[in-house]
């Protein structure tokens, strides 16, 4: 079975970024992927069903993605798909994880303004706080905490109810992290473990 997966939805959390303490950058977020149909009846767009990912970048991959990404974005992901259910709290469901192997803006819904960085120099600037960002839609430069573009309000675009409150978040850093170090986490035991060379 092939377990790579591209979906494209729009940032549901405000990514967190943590870098372990062998230096291993990871960013995670939740990721809203909402269906559209066409009604013939009606002959309008109508809303589908929205599934629900919640997506770990690693290393560079990470460093960037905290530095270009926030709530509201639309993107494209690519990656390995990971299935596990879960239990907490008499509650229980499916969890679909995916470990990101490239990321990126979707243009059909905006302007991106690409800025290369030399390889490796993003994992050297991996630890928040640190490194000038440019912001991408006016080329202004900011302190680290600024995450590259400004949002007058927390709305999601495109009209979907983002509250998965009802979905308990898994957490996703430590999951990730757990699966770096071959540890499982009890209470989200992974299937597999993944080394710090699977990761790259």
């Amino acid at each position: 079975m092939n377990d790579t997966i591209t979906v494209c939805g729009i940032v549901a959390t405000e990514p967190r970024h943590l870098v372990t303490e062998t230096g291993i950058a990871i960013t995670s977020m939740r990721l809203a992927s909402p269906s559209r149909r066409w009604d013939r009846a009606n002959s309008v767009w109508t809303n589908g069903p929205t599934n629900w990912f919640t997506v770990t970048a690693f290393r560079s991959l990470a460093a960037n993605v905290h530095k270009s990404v926030k709530k509201g974005d639309r993107i494209l992901v690519t990656g390995r798909v990971r299935i596990r259910t879960w239990e907490r709290d008499g509650r229980g469901g499916t969890s679909v994880e995916i470990d990101a192997e490239a990321m990126g803006q979707d243009l059909a819904w905006g302007i991106s303004n690409w800025i290369k960085v030399p390889r490796h120099a993003s994992e050297a600037t991996a630890a928040p706080g640190t490194g000038p960002v440019v912001n991408p839609v006016t080329g202004e430069v900011g302190d680290a905490g600024h995450h590259g573009h400004e949002s007058g309000d927390d709305a999601v675009p495109g009209g979907i109810d983002l509250d998965d409150d009802d979905l308990p978040e898994p957490s996703a850093a430590a999951s990730a992290t757990d699966r770096l170090h071959g540890h499982q986490d009890p209470d989200h035991a992974a299937p597999t473990t993944m080394s710090d060379q699977e990761a790259a």
